[in-house]
């Protein structure tokens, strides 16, 4: 794949790598906005980014653009392909850029440039009848985009501002093989049939009310479902050495201030006032790990101090961002703080890394890697940056993991590794991660007697596993398609009665199967029995019991597994020893 670069150098790079698809899906979006000005000359363009899963662009239309348009402007972006237009990169200043688009009443692109750097010359990206300004990179010939696909619309408000106007968002995906589109269409469908919020409806593991939106309400097996992976998270973490603390929901102004979080963070906070101060709901827990951490004078000898919390935290995301337990305004954080000397970095990083990969492997996730680096809206020093960044890259390689750059994405105090899961229909989901960070304990005047009696600083680790105890949930939800692991499962056991003659029978069955530790059901419902094993499998319940007169009887059950091939299902009548010692294993 050959990529048009800002200089005008071509250099072969391989659509695989995350700046071959950048360049890739960045041309596509051109190629968009080139058949959009053919078919509707009057549209304004807006930008056209490439995203981690294809691209969209932003217009201004003059007319009501629907889903029905798609098809012409998709069948007009494979005649553009068709016709092999080359990319040619130009150079421009800032006056000469600005008198183009106005030539062309380009509004949002006007508003784009003359928010850029007078001195810097800007680059323009020509194919065919199409030019655009843009920092590139690009394909060198829209040809080599050999199958794409128009996905959805969305509105979008310029510059993500509520008090502008709202514009039409049109997403799309593209691929340099036609059969790549197919896998990702197929991946859509199965997406689809696994969505959390559908099947955690049908399951009845939460649900969402108009009386809080992106706030989820858990229902009974949703709360068992959530204690399973919390006395999961405790136990491994109370083998690795983590003390567990719980700190406040809200805390006041002053301390956000100290912590940084009130600059730089300050729109994502819900806020109050209490007693004439201002306060805010935390959005994240270390600031009060800070607090504990001061509360008492610590000795070098007591490092590493490791601190775990199952935070409750708040935060203001947008309304049109919100999607089921994915992106939600409130969330349970298992954040954790790690205290450490310089000399303890490497080994407290690699140690955070081997607990991920133990968690994601309960689950049966892969696992990418990605380093994301100092943002622009940072605090610190370049020499402590630098430090911190290359700490993070030294563990990683010398645990022999891979990992790809971000740049610009890091925490606004310190560098991250942040830990890409890939499910199994090959999505990925960012949920651990790993930020080094030298500026909080600056900034909270964190200290510790070392061994030469003086005071130093120590330096930390944030870090979470799950993410959050929430989207993990919906992750794993459409993970399993709602066939959770029988370790894992709500309602592991559900027993059907033939008939009310059978109840007190397959009650005495579910007390001796709740005595063994097993999460049972009972079906008392006065219906047919294949009314209840049906409505038994939609449940996705591991295993269901069956007794009747044979079975009393006998004093054994009928038992039939979810997890086997059609024939196999039944597993015949068993003795309960026999079921509970199959099950176990």
């Amino acid at each position: 794949m050959k990529i048009l670069q800002k200089n005008g150098d071509i250099v072969e790079m391989s659509f695989e790598e995350q700046e071959g698809k950048k360049a890739f899906w960045h041309t596509s979006a051109h190629v968009l906005a080139q058949a959009i000005k053919r078919l509707y000359p009057d549209t304004k363009c807006a930008i056209g980014p490439a995203t981690k899963n294809g691209f969209y662009y932003d217009f201004a239309f003059s007319f009501s653009f629907t889903k029905e348009h798609l098809a012409a402007v998709e069948k007009e972006m494979q005649k553009i392909v068709k016709e092999s237009h080359p990319l040619h990169v130009s150079q421009r200043t800032r006056k000469d850029a600005i008198a183009y688009m106005e030539s062309r009443e380009e509004v949002y692109k006007l508003e784009l440039i003359r928010g850029l750097d007078e001195e810097e010359p800007i680059s323009f990206y020509k194919q065919g009848d199409y030019e655009e300004f843009c920092s590139g990179p690009h394909l060198s010939n829209v040809c080599q985009i050999k199958a794409l696909k128009l996905l959805s619309i969305a509105g979008a408000y310029w510059r993500e501002d509520e008090n502008n106007k709202m514009l039409t968002r049109i997403y799309g995906i593209s691929f340099p093989k036609v059969s790549e589109l197919e896998k990702y269409l197929h991946m859509l469908e199965e997406a689809k049939a696994r969505d959390h919020r559908k099947i955690g409806r049908e399951l009845q593991l939460f649900m969402l009310a108009e009386e809080g939106p992106g706030l989820p309400f858990f229902l009974p097996k949703g709360v068992i479902l959530k204690n399973i992976l919390i006395d999961y998270w405790r136990k491994i973490h109370s083998r690795e050495g983590y003390q567990e603390i719980s700190t406040p929901i809200m805390l006041n102004r002053q301390l956000w201030e100290t912590s940084g979080h009130w600059e730089h963070y300050r729109n994502s906070m819900y806020t109050l006032t209490v007693d004439g101060e201002d306060y805010a709901i935390k959005p994240m827990s270390c600031p009060g790990g800070m607090l504990v951490y001061k509360s008492e004078p610590h000795s070098y000898k007591e490092f590493p101090i490791r601190m775990s919390e199952l935070g409750m935290i708040h935060r203001n995301e947008k309304s049109g961002t919100l999607h089921g337990l994915m992106r939600v305004r409130c969330c349970t954080q298992d954040d954790a703080h790690i205290f450490m000397r310089e000399d303890q970095v490497t080994d407290e990083i690699q140690g955070v890394m081997k607990l991920i990969d133990e968690f994601y492997q309960k689950f049966g996730f892969s696992y990418e890697i990605e380093l994301s680096t100092r943002p622009e809206n940072s605090i610190g020093s370049d020499k402590e940056w630098e430090l911190a960044t290359n700490a993070l890259k030294e563990a990683v390689t010398q645990m022999h993991k891979s990992y790809t750059i971000n740049e610009g994405e890091g925490a606004f105090y310190g560098p991250k590794l942040d830990f890409h899961l890939k499910d199994c229909i090959g999505r990925t989901w960012q949920c651990g991660t790993i930020q080094l960070d030298f500026q909080l304990p600056q900034r909270f005047q964190l200290e510790y007697i070392g061994s030469d009696a003086q005071k130093h600083r120590p330096i930390m680790l944030h870090r979470v596993v799950f993410g959050s105890i929430e989207r993990f949930l919906g992750i794993l939800i459409e993970h399993y398609a709602g066939k959770f692991p029988v370790w894992l499962s709500p309602v592991q056991i559900k027993i059907l009665a033939v008939s009310d003659k059978y109840i007190d029978y397959a009650k005495t069955v579910a007390q001796a199967l709740r005595q063994q530790e097993f999460r049972v059901a009972i079906d008392e419902r006065d219906e047919k029995l294949g009314y209840k094993i049906r409505e038994a499998r939609m449940e996705k319940i591991p295993y269901i019991i069956i007794v009747g007169e044979k079975e009393q009887r006998n004093r054994t059950v009928s038992v039939r597994q979810r997890d086997a091939t059609f024939d196999k299902q039944e597993l015949g009548e068993m003795k309960l020893n026999e079921l509970i010692s199959f099950i176990r294993s």
